[in-house]
């Protein structure tokens, strides 16, 4: 296999394996392990296991001479299997650097993966004694990567500011599996979303920042191995700084980047930090877990082999410990300066805050962030709230964190799709005022109709329920309010009239997204008018269910979202300060249709006027008859954009409409 190697102890340096001094360089964490081997492979998986033989407190460390980038590796970490005491140590277990940059390949189900010994019935065997199987052949190996490879150009400054961002969400496979634009090898892949075809719909489409879901390298769940399902979506990492190898190599990832860049995009990661694919106390041993178990989750305390689940997911990482929060900055850190990374959109933020059980704004994950000179620069993203109790923060994250809007959302949804209340809906459009701070602003909130969960905006539309049965679960997943309508039908139909209705809700839900006072978010595919046939989770649906159809799409709605999205444009948009512009116009005045002031009573009607400074007027019908306004007569006014025709000054029933003053006319 290779000559017999022997490590030598290594100095300081970051955590992981990294190439210097004529060599590799390791270091692996862990509180509480007796010793740590770094395994190595060659090219016929043959394996030479080598003891790290420094010890610098929680540090395990080692260097390996004359060697370099492209070697494979995995740990294995020696320690008592006791859960009893939060211990689960298995040196028959191969575990992935948490660290390492690049995987090899995927993980392979098999029952040799878990840490416990599961011959009395797989997945349920009880955990209380360790498994003899060795993981190695079924979980993937690290790779060094060359640090002296190009990074991407720098990052985009300008646009990160929240008045210029307009988010886009989209999937890697998604969005390029089926583009015709895309060369069949590179569907699938970061080559692929790098791909020219692909970053000028973006262009085109008027967004300024993608965000991505999980591109960190992730696994499925036990319960989907062999089902003919998958962890589509990726929300169950395995490694914090790898790229998902599926997507391509490390290099890939950073030609996107730049090919995003150069664009004018900014690049944000959808990121799990909450929990790992290890689950909860049946699940499999693949890294942390191996690593230093009681370091790295969250326990129950007085039942230390069980987890505290504040995700749903099976277990929550303790990022109160010191020494996992450095290795999860560390991570971070490394997709910034190493691959151009312009922020983090953090899924189930509430969990990481957490501090002692609770949310706590000021606790050491959000402290940590804020501390550090790289990332307290980046964009910071929050789903502002987790499963486990208390779970809803949203409008409590500290400065410069935006966070997801889920309140403003509802209110659009209800007031287009339901009936309702017109208050909730005006409180949305101006930026959910009651929910931030006031010296956070209204652009503290991303403001979105649709995302990866929930349903698509062609079945927000088209669905009065879900309709989940081919997840595999009884139709039990997904959520059950989606303030949701089918306009007379559910699902598929030729009826015109149906068709044109929920046409126009499409359009009147985009323009309430583009219109309200926060950062807009558009979900990939709404603006083809894609469809996921009523399905709500379509998280294990790795199929043309999930990919963009680019070739059904409705080249009439796409051009309307472009010219929605225009109004985001500088110059073109107006944002509340709560003070008077430099002409002396308010910023904002609410009126009845009948051109007078907004009284409280006034509200339980469903029409009204929002006038935004002295340019932007929008008029707002959400009755079932046409409705006809008093324009303000300091100027001629006309028609910029507007989700079903206008007769001005009347609109047509549930439709909105954007004016400003005719230059030409005056």
């Amino acid at each position: 296999m290779m000559r017999r190697l022997v490590l030598e102890p290594s100095g300081p340096g970051p955590a992981g394996a990294w190439v210097g001094d004529g060599g590799v360089h390791w270091r692996v964490f862990s509180d509480n392990a007796s010793a740590v081997e770094v395994c190595l492979f060659d090219a016929e998986g043959r394996e030479e296991r080598l003891p790290l033989p420094g010890r610098d407190g929680s540090f395990f460390h080692g260097f390996l001479p004359g060697v370099g980038a492209g070697l494979r590796y995995g740990l294995r970490a020696h320690g008592p299997y006791d859960p009893a005491r939060g211990h689960r140590f298995n040196p028959h277990k191969l575990l992935i650097d948490p660290l390492a940059r690049h995987l090899d390949g995927p993980v392979i189900p098999h029952p040799a993966l878990f840490g416990f010994d599961v011959a009395r019935g797989w997945p349920q065997g009880e955990d209380d004694q360790p498994s003899g199987l060795d993981s190695a052949p079924f979980v993937p190996k690290a790779i060094v990567v060359d640090p002296a490879a190009p990074s991407p150009r720098p990052r985009l400054g300008g646009r990160l500011e929240p008045g210029r961002l307009v988010i886009y969400e989209a999937h890697v496979k998604g969005m390029t599996q089926q583009h015709p634009e895309v060369e069949t090898v590179a569907r699938g892949t970061f080559a692929g979303f790098a791909a020219p075809g692909v970053v000028d719909h973006l262009r085109r489409l008027g967004v300024t920042a993608v965000e991505l879901l999980p591109v960190w390298a992730f696994a499925d769940e036990p319960a989907l191995w062999g089902s003919g399902r998958t962890n589509y979506w990726g929300y169950n990492p395995i490694a914090f700084a790898a790229p998902h190898p599926a997507y391509g190599p490390p290099d890939a990832f950073c030609r996107m980047v730049e090919a995003l860049h150069d664009a004018g995009l900014a690049v944000v990661l959808d990121v799990v930090i909450n929990h790992t694919a290890e689950g909860g106390a049946r699940g499999p041993t693949l890294s942390w877990r191996g690593l230093d178990n009681l370091s790295w989750y969250r326990l129950v305390e007085g039942n230390l082999a069980a987890y505290v689940d504040h995700t749903a997911c099976g277990n929550s990482v303790q990022t109160e410990h010191p020494g996992v929060l450095a290795q999860i900055v560390n991570a971070l850190r490394a997709w910034v300066v190493e691959r151009g990374v312009d922020g983090f959109r953090f899924d189930l933020a509430v969990t990481p805050a957490r501090n002692q059980g609770a949310f706590d704004p000021e606790g050491p994950f959000l402290r940590a962030l804020a501390a550090d000179p790289v990332l307290s620069s980046c964009l910071l993203i929050a789903e502002p709230w987790d499963a486990g109790p208390a779970g809803h923060a949203l409008g409590r994250f500290p400065a410069p964190w935006l966070e997801w809007n889920d309140q403003a959302r509802d209110a659009v949804r209800r007031f287009w799709l339901r009936g309702g209340s017109a208050g909730a809906f005006a409180t949305a459009l101006a930026g959910s005022s009651p929910v931030f701070p006031a010296e956070r602003g209204p652009l503290a909130g991303v403001t979105y109709v649709t995302c990866h969960d929930g349903f698509a905006l062609a079945d927000l539309v088209a669905y009065d329920t879900k309709h989940n049965l081919a997840n595999g679960e009884d139709n039990r997943d997904g959520m059950d309010t989606n303030h949701s309508v089918n306009h007379g039908v559910e699902g598929p139909t030729g009826e015109p009239g149906i068709l044109a209705l929920r046409e126009q809700q499409r359009r009147n839900l985009i323009l309430s997204l583009v219109l309200a006072q926060g950062v807009p978010m558009l979900r990939a595919g709404d603006e083809l008018g894609q469809t996921h046939h009523g399905n709500n989770n379509p998280y294990c649906h790795d199929s043309p269910l999930t990919w963009l159809d680019w070739a059904a799409t409705d080249p009439t709605f796409l051009a309307f979202v472009r010219q929605a999205l225009a109004l985001r444009q500088p110059g073109r948009c107006a944002f509340l300060t709560g003070q008077p512009g430099p002409d002396g116009w308010a910023d904002v005045a609410w009126r009845r249709p009948d051109g007078h002031p907004m009284a409280a009573d006034d509200w339980d009607d469903r029409a009204f006027a929002l006038r935004l400074g002295a340019a932007r007027l929008i008029l707002v019908n959400g009755r079932a008859t046409a409705c006809s306004f008093v324009l303000p007569d300091d100027a001629a006014w006309s028609v910029v954009l507007a989700s079903a025709p206008v007769d001005l000054p009347a609109l047509p029933p549930l439709s909105v409409a954007v004016l400003a003053p005719d230059l030409a006319g005056e």
